[in-house]
């Protein structure tokens, strides 16, 4: 008899230890996210749009800007080798605003293809955007947004805007969200386009080997800025099988639908183990 009541104060003890670590558990992640989100806490509630327009120009200044502007040099020295003058690549870069449908734009001019397969497999190499314009435009909707806005910030939409923004808007006020996003990825734009025409002059100057692995630096970084905004098991398994799926979707899938692939397919591992972790007892 004596024994029944000690293994039933054993079992309770072992009960409240294990809910006292489940909640420091949650409260350890809880910290953890909220130590994320203070990192880009850069915008206060109560600032005007011309302060959170210049935080955002700040944020891009600071480091991604001039990786972009740097990756798109070889953009205005491949024009100015195909023969299209400065203009033409200063303002691809400012419409396109995607390094690699700007080399397809200039290599199929250069090897005589028509306007429509050029426009077809410009396309194709952007369908890469269409997912990411998906996830991140739900951060940066508003009560009473029209449409004319939601396509402004489609086209701003690119590897390095969606990388920092889903980085660092969570930590923003929705109403300021918008400016934020426009002119941070505005002033990537402009030093892009500086860089396109520095590029297009320094054709001479600039080695083929150094142009190609300037426009390396763009995917480099969002590498980065994937790896250091994953915040947990899912992101990094995401990201890992990202890589390893990404040389076999190229093998046997190409056609621009390659990484598209190799993002569904690793993503949904990834979900689909974080999801068991999280439902196993």
């Amino acid at each position: 008899m004596g024994r029944r009541p000690a293994a039933r104060n054993a079992r309770s003890d072992f009960a409240k230890s294990r809910s006292k670590n489940g909640l420091r558990l949650i409260g350890d992640s809880e910290s953890a996210l909220s130590r994320h989100a203070n990192r880009f806490m850069t915008v206060s509630p109560d600032w005007g749009w011309q302060r959170v327009a210049l935080a955002g120009m700040r944020a891009a200044l600071s480091f991604p800007a001039w990786m972009v502007g740097f990756g798109l040099v070889g953009i205005g020295s491949l024009a100015r080798d195909v023969g299209y003058p400065v203009e033409v690549a200063v303002l691809s870069t400012i419409l396109v605003w995607a390094g690699p449908s700007q080399v397809i734009f200039f290599a199929s001019i250069a090897a005589g293809a028509a306007w429509s397969a050029v426009a077809i497999a410009i396309a194709f190499a952007s369908l890469r955007f269409l997912p990411m314009t998906v996830a991140i435009l739900p951060l940066l909707r508003k009560p009473g947004q029209g449409l004319g806005t939601q396509l402004i910030l489609a086209h701003y939409v690119a590897v390095t805007g969606w990388a920092e923004g889903l980085r660092r808007l969570p930590a923003i006020p929705p109403p300021q969200r918008v400016v934020y996003f426009i002119a941070f990825c505005q002033t990537c734009m402009t030093v892009s386009a500086i860089g396109t025409f520095a590029g297009y002059y320094l054709l001479g100057a600039l080695p083929v080997a150094l142009a190609a692995g300037l426009l390396c630096l763009t995917p480099i970084f969002f590498l980065t800025s994937l790896v250091a905004g994953s915040r947990d098991l899912r992101d990094g398994l995401a990201i890992a099988l990202g890589l390893a799926f990404a040389p076999i979707s190229d093998r046997f899938i190409g056609g621009g639908f390659d990484l598209i692939v190799s993002g569904l397919v690793g993503g949904t591992i990834a979900f689909v183990v974080g999801r068991r972790r999280v439902a196993r007892p």
